[in-house]
This record gives C-alpha cells, sequence and structure tokens, in this order.
C-alpha cells in the first residue's frame, strides 16, 4: 500500500468524523445545541433531524469508502457532489443571510476547499495505481 493511499485513508478518516458527530450531536440535541432558544418550531425540528440523519448516513457512506479507497472513485465522487452541492447552498445563505458561526465557516470550508482536493487525490492515487499495476 502506498504512503499517499494511506494518507488518503487517514484524511478521509478523519473528514468523516465531522459528519459523524455532528449529526449525532444533532439527532440527539435538535437544532437546541446550536443555540436555538425555545420554543423551536416542530417542523423546524423534524425538518433539523431528517437532515442530520441524511448527514449521519452521508458519514457512514464516506467511511465505507476509506478500505480499498482507490477503487471507490465512483461513489466518493458521488459522495462529495452531495457536500459540494451543500457548499455550495451553504455559500448561497451566507451571501444572502450574512456569516454563520465559526464551525459552520469551518464546514464551508471543507465543504468547497477540503472535499474537492480529496476527489482529486483520490483520482490521482487511482491512476497512479492503475499504471504501476503489472500488465497495466
Amino acid at each position: 500500500m502506498s504512503g499517499s493511499r494511506r494518507a488518503l485513508q487517514a484524511v478521509v478518516a478523519i473528514a468523516a468524523l465531522v459528519p459523524l458527530s455532528v449529526a449525532t450531536l444533532s439527532l440527539v440535541r435538535g437544532p437546541r445545541w446550536l443555540g436555538q432558544l425555545p420554543p423551536i418550531a416542530t417542523d423546524l425540528d423534524s425538518h433539523f433531524r431528517y437532515l442530520s440523519g441524511i448527514f449521519l448516513a452521508l458519514g457512514l457512506a464516506f467511511v465505507s469508502c476509506i478500505p480499498a479507497i482507490e477503487r471507490k472513485g465512483p461513489r466518493l465522487r458521488l459522495l462529495g457532489a452531495l457536500v459540494i452541492a451543500g457548499g455550495l447552498g451553504r455559500l448561497w445563505s451566507l451571501m444572502q443571510v450574512g456569516a454563520p458561526s465559526a464551525g459552520h465557516l469551518v464546514g464551508l470550508g471543507i465543504e468547497l476547499g477540503v472535499v474537492p482536493l480529496v476527489l482529486i487525490w483520490q483520482a490521482i492515487d487511482a491512476r497512479v495505481g492503475t499504471e504501476a499495476a503489472p500488465g497495466a
């Protein structure tokens, strides 16, 4: 296993901790943990926890890419596209409503910075691995 592949796997594992931890906290505590004061609208709480469930599944799907990451390009690109689309939504909110809290700005950096770099890194590693394979 190449050092680049191991490093990529480590980066994906560390990055997956964000959706796994934030989604779990969001499912358990609802929007209140973000400083929303009661009363919290029932529909807002319901939608927030629904999206948190999707976010948890997204984190688990990223974790599923870690083994044999060099062969998980299509799955990783789909997951990355979902995250980038969410980041674009967050960027639109920033432009329309203003800057969110520091944690959300970190999320924006991950969504529109780290994830695209991980996708490029995986594609390069997959290409290099294919070219280095016997008979390639």
